[in-house]
């Protein structure tokens, strides 16, 4: 779970947050320096955030629920927040500020479904076998997160008018940011293969081998190769951008404040249509019933604790109620809303059977807090 740190500070700050840019054309505020570097911080801030609410939702969950089972701002839901709900830039249909209070509410919604036992009585709804095939169409939307452009490797692309997707893997400086393809130089950059063969099949290999860690190794590895200057695959380029990021990186141990992201809420609603607001906050409250229902039942599921006569799990209220209280207290501090983590499944697989894995995972983002420029890194 380690990744979500600091993919979700990097998808999150593309809206741009807080900052505020004066041009027609959003897609062109990154061409302003001040307005970068304010992103910048965004991303900056969003690193502590996220590693906050991890850190505290899983800990919670841990002692309430006493299951095996990790929460933090979701995929998919982080990519929906960014890309249809506030837009790059803030070119979407809802300002940052106002989509945190869409979140914020939905929070309290869950709540209440969770109390009066609706949630529990949607749960049963759905066919078992749909709950537990989502876990699998989860585990396929981070693959495809995971080779795009926008929080991954870079290995394909939207399709534009011809097809959905299509190859990608070229330089950033050679696609055409109209239709979003590469021009010229598929599978050329070398980021790409750094991350095919140090992230990707070293981590497969020592995962044959069944060697602990192995993902985490995969990922360290090539973090580590992305630090050194002066390389073509370095995280930190001879230029303004990444001038702060190294010297932001030097730090090591720091607290970063989140200025710019703590308690943003916009309750005045002032310019926002009011139908797209809606649509947002039930189009949020949709998808994590779905997604976070299905994730945990998958989970608890694969601890062997549900009830075949029932098709409940013991402490079921208080695990929906601290899921659904995360939410909103994620939006508190800029986040997308959270949810229950798929890959909770290999803490499982590694024995894990009460919320002490639970906790201990809880108390390693905290303690990752302190480490934000390495995890923004």
């Amino acid at each position: 779970m380690a990744y979500i740190i600091a993919v979700n500070a990097s998808l999150l700050s593309q809206t741009g947050g807080t900052c505020e840019c004066a041009l027609e054309n959003k897609l062109n505020c990154d061409t302003i320096p001040k307005y970068v570097s304010c992103k910048e911080e965004v991303r900056r801030d969003l690193v502590t955030a996220t590693a906050a609410i991890a850190g505290m939702a899983t800990i919670t969950f841990g002692i309430v629920a006493n299951l095996p089972v990790a929460i933090a701002p979701g995929m998919g839901l982080n990519a929906y927040f960014t890309f249809q709900v506030v837009g790059a830039n803030g070119s979407g249909i809802v300002p940052y500020r106002t989509a945190l209070t869409a979140i914020f509410m939905e929070g309290i919604i869950f709540i209440i479904l969770a109390l009066t036992g609706m949630r529990q009585w949607l749960v049963k709804l759905i066919p078992s076998t749909l709950k537990t095939a989502t876990g699998v169409g989860i585990g396929l939307f981070l693959t495809e997160i995971g080779l795009s452009y926008s929080a991954g490797i870079g290995a394909i692309t939207g399709g534009w008018i011809s097809t959905p997707l299509t190859l990608g893997g070229c330089p950033m400086e050679l696609i055409n940011y109209k239709t979003g393809m590469c021009e010229s130089g598929k599978m050329s950059n070398p980021t790409l293969w750094v991350g095919i063969f140090c992230g990707g099949m070293v981590a497969a290999v020592l995962m044959a081998f069944r060697i602990n860690y192995s993902l985490i190794i995969g990922m360290s590895l090539v973090s580590i190769l992305s630090w050194p200057r002066n390389t073509s695959i370095t995280y930190f380029p001879d230029n303004d951008d990444g001038n702060s990021r190294f010297e932001f990186f030097k730090q090591v141990v720091v607290w970063q404040p989140m200025t710019r992201t703590l308690n943003q809420l916009d309750w005045t609603f002032e310019g926002v249509n009011t139908s797209q607001f809606i649509l947002a906050l039930f189009t949020f409250l949709y998808v994590d019933i779905i997604d976070a229902t299905a994730t945990l039942y998958s989970m608890v599921r694969f601890c062997g604790v549900v009830d075949e006569k029932t098709d409940d799990f013991p402490r079921s209220t208080l695990a929906y109620c601290t899921d659904a209280a995360f939410i909103s207290i994620g939006s508190l501090l800029g986040s997308s809303p959270s949810t229950v983590f798929m890959e909770s499944s290999s803490g499982i697989s590694e024995g894990g059977r009460t919320g002490l894995a639970a906790i201990v995972t809880g108390l390693c983002f905290i303690i990752s807090i302190f480490f934000a420029p390495i995890f923004a890194s």
